[in-house]
């Protein structure tokens, strides 16, 4: 592995995207850490602190995940790629409810970049309601629940327009550093400014569980590389199904009679569920925190004992079959067999011993089926170990952010591999060595 990153450091062209990489990924690290006009950064870290220790902080660990702790820093890119990914996958489910939309996905590069439009102008949109919401949240005081003022001047009007402007532009420049990199960088941009913002946690949630004894630290790393190594060998896992393409006669030429596969993979959802499931279940948990410190009913009792604990059973399972329920639901709508059916048959293409038409869409709906749900308690699995293991890792609020489960091992593991693919792909064309063998 280290000879073919020296093979690709040496290639000038590969050398400039790597290097243009690191760049645009340091730039946003930066940009993490620069606080937003007016904000008192002192008094921040002293909220956070108490919010941490009395797990206030847990509601909004998903987007903060996201943003490698920039969201309750305030600063300039506090909503990271959240509203970017939030309008992603907006725009793709509403390809199956609106025609005019599948029409446009069906068009190629013309109609991809009609939905890119489309998918920027409603990240602006998601970022400015999420702006005004996190800033209006600062400036009541109800973001950590503090005794301490958070902006410089809380009653100016002027100054909460300036902030949600300044997240909003900051939203802006994440996406153009995303599509920068997809275009000038090795690819992937918005998952690789993911992971990097997810790998900006390890080493603070590595020091809180290294603080709770030797021990323990040895029994994560241990965990860590077992989960790691099953995330790697499940998402490369696929059910190949075999093609067989019949000869055809076109002019002169004979094309056809080539055989091929049609990969299906285990994890067919990626990590889409688990995005789903958490933002369902932190519904409950920002209902009762907007409520403040009213008197507390047995409906609120029950909802903060066992919904909205993460260490409760009930949160668990909960947690567990809306990932099962969102891994099915997201691959009905993002594989159609009877579009893959009627594709094949266009071009002459046959499962062996399988009819084509509606036959062949029967049996890939069959074997989708059948793949799906050992790929949805696989993830289920992944995502509920750092609720498990909540006890011994720390508060509630650091749930969502360990190293070694959840949505962080999932997005990390992903993008790795596929950045390697890229990497790969391109070396295999200069006919170099790659990484994979």
């Amino acid at each position: 592995m280290l000879k073919a990153f020296g093979s690709a450091m040496r290639t000038p062209d590969l050398r400039n995207k790597i290097l243009f990489t690191l760049l645009i990924i340091a730039l946003y690290r930066v940009g993490a850490h620069v606080p937003s006009p007016g904000v008192l950064v002192g008094n921040i870290q002293q909220c956070i602190k108490q919010a941490n220790a009395g797990g206030q902080a847990d509601i909004y660990s998903l987007v903060n995940l996201f943003s490698g702790g920039a969201l309750l820093q305030l600063s300039i890119f506090a909503l990271g790629i959240m509203p970017y990914i939030t309008a992603s996958i907006i725009i793709q489910l509403l390809t199956v409810v609106i025609p005019r939309f599948e029409l446009l996905k069906k068009e190629g590069q013309s109609g991809q970049s009609k939905l890119t439009q489309y998918t920027r102008y409603l990240t602006i949109a998601l970022a400015v309601l999420q702006g005004t919401g996190i800033v209006a949240l600062a400036r009541s005081g109800q973001l950590f629940q503090c005794d301490r003022d958070i902006l410089a001047n809380k009653d100016s009007i002027f100054q909460y327009a300036i902030l949600v402007i300044t997240m909003t532009a900051g939203t802006a420049v994440v996406m153009w550093f995303g599509e920068l990199l997809t275009e000038k960088g090795v690819g992937n941009g918005m998952s690789l400014l993911m992971a990097t913002s997810i790998a900006a946690r390890i080493p603070a949630e590595g020091a809180s569980i290294a603080s709770r004894g030797q021990a323990i630290l040895i029994a994560m790393i241990a965990l860590s590389l077992v989960v790691i190594v099953t995330v790697v060998f499940v998402e490369q896992a696929q059910r190949r199904i075999p093609v067989q393409y019949a000869k055809r006669m076109i002019g002169r030429k004979m094309y056809g009679g080539t055989s091929t596969y049609l990969p299906l993979k285990v994890n067919q959802a990626g990590v889409i569920p688990v995005i789903f499931a958490s933002s369902l279940l932190y519904i409950p948990q920002l209902i009762v925190q907007l409520q403040g410190n009213s008197e507390a009913g047995a409906v609120r009792r029950f909802f903060e004992n066992y919904v909205i604990n993460q260490s409760s059973w009930v949160h668990i399972a909960l947690y567990f079959l809306l990932i099962i329920f969102f891994a099915y639901f997201y691959v009905a709508i993002t594989f159609n067999p009877e579009e893959r059916a009627d594709e094949m048959k266009r071009y002459g293409g046959f499962i062996p011993s399988i009819r084509p038409g509606r036959p062949t869409a029967e049996y890939l709906q069959y074997v989708l089926n059948r793949i799906t749900l050992p790929g949805s308690i696989y993830l289920g699995v992944v995502a509920i170990l750092p609720n498990l293991l909540l006890s011994l890792t720390g508060p509630a609020g650091t749930s969502q952010n360990l190293p070694f489960g959840g949505t962080a091992v999932l997005i990390l593991v992903g993008v790795s591999l596929e950045t390697v693919k890229q990497i790969e792909s391109q070396l295999q064309q200069r006919n170099y060595e790659g990484f994979l063998r």
